[in-house]
């Protein structure tokens, strides 16, 4: 392979970025979202070490962890261009590098334990990602009339409670919850599941643009980064762990909302549903989280606050 410098020469060309910060930033462009093993093999070294102990493949394994597997997936993505274009693209378009180190590290995270991502790149207010009073609002795509309106409702309500509202940016609940915390002058965050240069979906560019101004557009992915359907099922895990609670509004029978509120109740937070007409597909998703008693039946920013 060429261009493969050691982490030594790396921390030489990047002088300016402490060696924990620069060595999360690298995990960052060779990792794939929730790779548990490498995961774990960083939180029992140290980022530094442990991404030099699978560069150099001198280590087989550590606490038990076989090192070969992660330097088999990791190697063929490593290069000093790989990280310097993550840096150019992030200046290029205003994102900040956020570690742990970082004051406004969003600690919730660390309850996703060996999932928690490595670093997050961010276009924005950083200060939003450490809101103690953070609300997630999912759904469907493809949502009704009804749907929309209940998420303007609940979400101003939210605001005017001074909640931070996290969502996905995607068509339907989501972008409405985000358009709502806006029109409240109120404050919102997106996660997305590619890079922050990139504006994902594309017919949300402007929505995105306006979150950049007064809230926060984060990714676990650097600049230059695809979205693809692995890394939609995990940026719903920084949803939901990045909030004190999930509300779904509404979700079809196999809606990625239900993922994101699968998430949530891993984590041990609460889930709030909203129901819907019984004829609705778009409620069927929200009307089983119901029955199954997953989530709590809400319908007023009231409910949702006291979850």
């Amino acid at each position: 392979m060429n261009n493969t410098p050691t982490f030594d020469q790396l921390q030489d060309q990047h002088q300016s970025i402490s060696r924990d910060s620069l060595a999360r930033a690298v995990w960052s462009t060779i990792l794939e979202p929730g790779d548990h093993e490498a995961g774990h093999l960083i939180a029992h070294m140290n980022p530094a070490e442990a991404l030099e102990a699978v560069l150099t493949g001198k280590v087989e394994t550590v606490d038990g962890i076989p090192v070969r597997p992660i330097r088999d997936r990791a190697i063929p993505r490593y290069s000093s261009g790989t990280v310097n274009m993550a840096f150019r693209m992030a200046a290029r378009y205003g994102a900040e590098l956020v570690t742990p180190e970082h004051p406004n590290w969003p600690t919730r995270l660390g309850d996703l334990m060996f999932n928690t991502p490595v670093a997050l790149w961010v276009r924005g207010n950083t200060e939003l990602l450490a809101d103690e009073v953070a609300t997630a609002i999912v759904g469907a795509r493809a949502a009704t009339g009804y749907g929309e309106h209940v998420t303007m409702e609940i979400t101003a309500g939210l605001v005017e409670r001074g909640h931070t509202i996290v969502s996905g940016a995607a068509y339907g609940i989501d972008g409405m919850a985000h358009r709502a915390a806006l029109a409240a002058s109120g404050r919102t965050v997106a996660y997305l599941a590619g890079g922050v240069d990139r504006f994902y979906p594309s017919g949300h560019d402007a929505l995105l643009s306006r979150i950049v101004e007064t809230g926060a557009v984060v990714s676990e992915l650097p600049c230059g980064a695809a979205p693809t359907k692995w890394r939609f099922l995990m940026r719903n895990r920084l949803i939901a762990a990045s909030t004190k609670a999930t509300l779904v509004v509404e979700a079809g029978w196999r809606s990625g909302s239900l993922n994101t509120a699968g998430h949530a109740i891993a984590l041990g937070r609460p889930v709030g549903a909203v129901p819907g007409p019984v004829t609705s597909a778009a409620s069927a998703g929200c009307h089983r989280l119901i029955r199954e008693h997953i989530a709590t039946l809400v319908s007023t920013a009231e409910e949702v606050a006291g979850l």
